[in-house]
């Protein structure tokens, strides 16, 4: 199914404007069922402007009608005979919606295993931001609860390669930044610190770990 447009703000609108299901609000827009459930209870989107997808193209109201009166339908978008815009060069990884929940997932698992990569290096990693890295890292993400530590590997989210060589280039800073301050700390006169540098944890050993 091709992507919805805003899928945030349309959740808005169809729980605000229409009796269907979380699961199938979900479904249609790619988010998780307990944040559509959050826009409901007013936890999460407080503020923002609907998105009317009946008046843009993406849903017509026979088929909102259609799964208001059928929980177990789901959504379907308009077909559209507009060529979709091409995708940008830049920016974080295109993450399909089936797997953008997965992403926090894969965030705690590259936190607990790979303490030495950056926020902005575990968001472009697994195509999300940094905002949602650090929600995770100090676990005031809304779904906390729910997250459990997964090999972005597995998950599908990345590949060994990109993983490799951002692990490298972390490591590499790493010890330049331990190199330069053991010779300030000499320079000094101060007692070297021979702490390890970070990410010394083998990702072969650490077998699903737990975010807590």
């Amino acid at each position: 199914m091709s992507q919805v447009l805003m899928p945030k703000a349309t959740a808005v609108w169809l729980v605000e404007n229409t009796t269907l299901t979380f699961e199938q609000i979900s479904d249609f827009t790619g988010l998780h069922a307990l944040e559509v459930q959050a826009i409901a209870d007013g936890e999460v989107a407080t503020g923002m402007t609907g998105l009317d997808p009946t008046t843009n193209g993406q849903l017509t109201k026979e088929e909102v009608k259609r799964c208001e009166a059928d929980p177990t339908a789901r959504l379907k978008l308009t077909p559209r005979d507009i060529p979709m815009p091409a995708a940008r060069s830049g920016g974080p990884r295109y993450t399909p919606v089936a797997k953008r929940q997965d992403r926090p997932d894969a965030i705690a698992w590259l936190l607990k295993v790979h303490p030495e990569l950056q926020d902005s290096q575990i968001a472009k990693l697994v195509g999300s931001t940094k905002g949602t890295v650090v929600s995770v890292r100090d676990r005031s993400h809304w779904n906390m609860q729910n997250i459990r530590a997964r090999d972005p590997l597995t998950l599908g989210l990345c590949s060994l390669k990109d993983l490799n060589t951002a692990v490298d280039k972390a490591r590499r800073k790493a010890a330049r930044e331990d190199a330069a301050r053991k010779k300030a700390a000499a320079a000094a006169g101060q007692p070297i610190d021979e702490a390890p540098v970070p990410g010394a944890l083998d990702p072969a050993e650490a077998d699903q770990p737990d975010i807590g």
